[in-house]
């Protein structure tokens, strides 16, 4: 299967060389380990099937684990995913996104660190600020709030993403209050609430002299004009929308490993790349139905390009908490909240038991390829290293034409 891996090895140096100069630091390391993943480069170990008949022998090479990278994210969004099923609510969850406007996104681009996490903040703000009011829910809800940067065909596009237990504690912390079935909040309040709070901040931080410009921006430095340009934003809607909520818990979990540690572009998404460049698959979300459904192909550099705007600054925290699930008091509060609606808490430990099948053994965790049995390390090695065994030639496949 074709691989960004691929595409970065063969055509990497080449962009690196024509864009030197404009690449960042961060971008560069990405690149770097996208490329020296599962390889050599990195070290690696040597696993042989303890059924000496078989005696089947692989090489496993270590990944780089970067959190950019297409091919480690499945292993880290299981392992998170398994933290989090113990925070599950037995209550309805909503899903509610929060975009940029495209002029955001434009200076957005120079100011990742900046304006992301505005994003961050004024949407929490926005959704706890409007669910505490009386005149809505009344409620401190708990968020978990996941920032995607790219849209499908892999553009600027700024967004948050949001997963909601359907209600909240009362101001006293004594009872909680449930929204109305299948329905959270207005959109239009939280979007002129996320609209003010957003240029609010976004004005404080360019007082505060925390924005920079470059390019065809560079005049936006001076306050006049950036304030002229921010001008035509307040007059217009900004998209908020909450889509339908979540059948249960268990759909939850099925939607967050999809969106959690997803990036710009997947593998799968990949179809073809050669000379005249990357051909990928895409979703044209202003058609409906099958239609929808498209190929593109761009220019080899202009795909590494585009992979590239989503590199995010270094520390920069892409999934947040806020309310009662901040991470200082989000164990405390599920237990509080699971009293009140007279849920035992379940370790996690025995959420894992249950979803288990005692009554069968338990399959090993390395299993032979060839009989099934168990695989043992019998060699690591380093990074540059090459393995001192080889691992078992793959019998090619026999084609039996029966016609």
């Amino acid at each position: 299967m074709l691989e960004v891996a691929d595409i970065l090895r063969d055509h990497g140096a080449a962009w690196r060389r024509a864009n030197a100069g404009h690449v960042s630091l961060g971008q560069l390391k990405v690149m770097s380990a996208i490329e020296r993943c599962r390889t050599a480069a990195l070290g690696g170990h040597v696993a042989r099937c303890e059924n000496e008949t078989c005696a089947h022998t692989v090489i496993a090479y270590n990944s780089c684990r970067n959190r950019h990278c297409p091919k480690c994210q499945g292993a880290a969004a299981r392992e998170w995913l398994a933290e989090r099923e113990a925070d599950l609510l037995p209550v309805p969850y909503f899903h509610v996104v929060y975009t940029l406007p495209a002029q955001i996104a434009d200076i957005a681009y120079q100011n990742k660190a900046v304006i992301y996490d505005l994003l961050f903040k004024a949407s929490a703000e926005t959704t706890l600020t409007i669910a505490a009011d009386p005149k809505h829910l009344g409620a401190r809800i708990g968020v978990l709030s996941v920032l995607h940067t790219w849209g499908s065909a892999l553009t600027h596009h700024p967004h948050v993403h949001m997963i909601v237990p359907g209600g909240g504690l009362s101001p006293d912390g004594s009872t909680w209050i449930a929204c109305r079935p299948n329905y959270f909040l207005t959109v239009e309040v939280l979007s002129a609430l996320f609209r003010r709070l957003f240029l609010e901040m976004l004005v404080a931080a360019h007082d505060a002299g925390r924005l920079h410009f470059f390019g065809d921006h560079s005049r936006l430095a001076d306050k006049a004009a950036f304030k002229a340009y921010l001008r035509p934003l307040r007059e217009i809607d900004w998209v908020v929308y909450a889509k339908e909520p979540f059948a249960g818990p268990r759909q939850v979990l099925r939607y967050l490993s999809r969106y959690t540690h997803r990036i710009a572009i997947s593998n799968r998404r990949l179809v073809s790349a050669d000379a005249n460049g990357v051909a990928f698959k895409y979703k044209d979300y202003r058609l409906d139905g099958p239609a929808r459904y498209k190929t593109m192909t761009l220019a080899t550099n202009e795909f590494i390009r585009r992979f590239l705007i989503h590199v995010l600054p270094k520390g920069f925290h892409r999934i947040r908490y806020y309310g009662f699930l901040t991470s200082q008091r989000r164990a405390k509060n599920i237990a509080h909240i699971r009293g009140l609606l007279a849920v035992p808490l379940i370790p996690i430990d025995d959420i894992k038991a249950l979803n288990a099948k005692p009554e069968e053994p338990k399959p090993p965790e390395q299993p032979c390829p060839c009989c099934g049995g168990n695989m043992r390390i019998i060699e690591t090695f380093q990074r540059g290293q090459q393995p001192k065994h080889r691992a078992t030639p793959i019998a090619p496949k026999i084609r039996v034409d029966t016609s």
